[in-house]
């Protein structure tokens, strides 16, 4: 199994701040799954409007935090070339459950479907501790840069 710290995740993502939304990765186990963490904190650039003095990430963000882990699950285990990038290209039964609020800790547990056509499939789930926050399926592919 693999770890990956920030500065790995920096050499598998073309993210970059404000974009890069996830800090960690834990148990990538190639062929089946993958665990990202996203710490939240107040000072995120989008609480600035989500809203002023009821901040709660976007949803939006928590999917493309989920498909982060996703691509970086791919990158990392050398199912991508290195002059490539991810293309997020579709969510399917997307669903929310709660806010994700500043001081949470997003757990994303991404798990890896199937490939067809180049079109790698997942489900993901993120929880803050746990509950479950929001759950979708996701599909990205690799384009060459």
């Amino acid at each position: 199994m693999i770890s990956l710290d920030t500065m790995d995740i920096l050499n598998l993502l073309p993210h970059r701040y404000p974009f890069l939304l996830i800090d960690r990765l834990e148990e990538v186990e190639e062929g089946i799954k993958c665990v990202g963490f996203k710490n939240v904190t107040i000072n995120e650039p989008f609480f600035q409007g989500h809203f002023p003095g009821h901040p709660i990430m976007p949803g939006v963000l928590i999917l493309e935090a989920m498909a982060q882990v996703g691509g970086a699950y791919i990158a990392a285990t050398s199912k991508a070339e290195k002059e490539q990038v991810t293309y997020f290209v579709g969510i399917n039964n997307a669903r929310f459950r709660r806010p994700v609020r500043p001081g949470d800790q997003l757990r994303m547990e991404v798990e890896f479907i199937s490939t067809r056509r180049g079109i790698h499939v997942f489900f993901g789930k993120a929880y803050v501790g746990e509950s479950l926050v929001a759950e979708a399926e996701l599909k990205a592919t690799f384009v060459d840069k």
